[in-house]
């Protein structure tokens, strides 16, 4: 089977490749709209046609998206074209095709109620921003093509590349004497590698036949961005930097992030028989292949 990754310059873009040329019998075809990669604009509906014609594909896994959260408070109609729009696009095609979307959403599509259990994938969005809002609007355009879905709600997306939350904070408690971060947002740390492998085994495994619907995944267990700064810390040695909790509102922030997004992976678990590793554990691997990329 011919298979299209979608924002392959992305952290799970990155990883799918890695995960692709372990031994997988399909072909993968890698694209985005920067330099290096079969360039693919999925705002453009012909253009998808004419790539999915040309390979015969037969799979999307879509990994692009706008994940800026605070800049698309004010970045305007750009950021529900990437997250609704353009899913549409790659689902329409796919169906036209009788393919499969494999579709990467979020954790913000929740947030607006006082959630204190983890959220399962048939609650009701309750999404507290624009970015969070044009996901879980991507989420149904999606579903009303009628394609053969797999839609993936992830959190705390960080690995080896790109811009995140683990480089940041290996960064600023490497150069600060002392950090402030928020105690009081609760959700759990999902290293990409991880969920790269469980599209590729979904994928290769042929799991997603007649497992249409939306799942869950984030690494196991539930911490705080306060708590994961201080294993990210420990973990690297950076012993010196005096990091001390806060509360959200002594960040001023464009829009309100989830207080409590922990998600239930019950479905994934028993659907797919999918082994998930704990978060201190991922983030431990990752931050070693860190290491031996630097060397």
């Amino acid at each position: 089977m011919n298979i299209l990754v979608t924002g392959a310059n992305g952290q799970l873009g990155n990883e799918m490749q890695i995960v692709s040329k372990a031994s997988s019998k399909d072909k993968y075809i890698f694209t985005d709209v920067c330099d290096g990669y079969t360039h693919l604009d999925i705002t453009n509906i012909d253009a998808i046609r004419q790539m999915v014609k040309d390979n015969d594909v037969k799979c999307i896994i879509n990994c692009a998206a706008w994940t800026n959260v605070d800049k698309a408070e004010t970045a305007g109609e750009i950021v529900e074209t990437l997250n609704a729009t353009a899913p549409e696009n790659l689902a329409k095609v796919m169906k036209e095709v009788e393919g499969l979307l494999v579709h990467i959403s979020t954790d913000y599509v929740f947030g607006g109620d006082p959630y204190n259990t983890p959220c399962r994938e048939d609650q009701k969005g309750t999404p507290t921003g624009v970015y969070g809002l044009t996901k879980l609007h991507g989420e149904q355009k999606i579903q009303a093509t009628g394609v053969d879905y797999i839609i993936l709600r992830t959190a705390w997306l960080y690995s080896e590349f790109g811009h995140n939350f683990v480089k940041t904070m290996l960064n600023l408690t490497a150069t600060h004497p002392q950090l402030k971060v928020v105690f009081d947002q609760c959700g759990t740390p999902t290293y990409a590698g991880d969920l790269a492998n469980t599209i590729f085994d979904i994928v290769e495994n042929r799991k997603y036949k007649g497992n249409s619907g939306i799942y869950h995944f984030s690494n196991e267990g539930v911490t705080s961005w306060y708590d994961f700064t201080k294993a990210i810390a420990a973990l690297a040695g950076h012993n010196d930097c005096d990091i001390q909790p806060c509360h959200s509102d002594e960040f001023p922030s464009p829009v309100k992030r989830p207080a409590y997004s922990v998600l239930d992976k019950t479905k994934i678990k028993t659907t797919f028989h999918t082994a998930i590793p704990y978060w201190l554990d991922s983030l431990k691997k990752c931050m070693a292949n860190m290491n031996e990329i630097k060397k």
